[in-house]
């Protein structure tokens, strides 16, 4: 079971308080889980990744085990704690200004 958390306007958008368990067939990569999560939560499609390319949208950021995942390829396998769910999936909303 894979654990994400998602900020706030993506869970009110979404219709969930806290935490989403997820249960992925596989080795847990970030596109699985992003995949797993517009299907159950259709109203994200869009949201976290472009709907042609798939492409992460540039203020949206990945972390898991307190290291920035936003870089890595989108089949790269997640930690081992997040594959386990002994550890959450942070999707986090970058800010940005001056």
């Amino acid at each position: 079971m894979i654990r994400v958390v998602l900020p706030a306007h993506l869970r009110a958008l979404a219709g969930v308080d806290g935490e989403v368990e997820l249960a992925l067939t596989g080795r847990a990569t970030q596109r699985l889980v992003l995949d797993e999560l517009e299907e159950r939560y259709p109203t994200l499609r869009g949201t976290i990744r472009d709907r042609s390319t798939k492409q992460r949208r540039p203020f949206i950021r990945f972390f898991a085990c307190e290291i920035d995942l936003s870089h890595q390829p989108p089949d790269a396998p997640l930690p081992d704690a997040v594959a386990t769910g002994a550890q959450p999936l942070l999707v986090v909303g970058a800010m940005a200004g001056g």
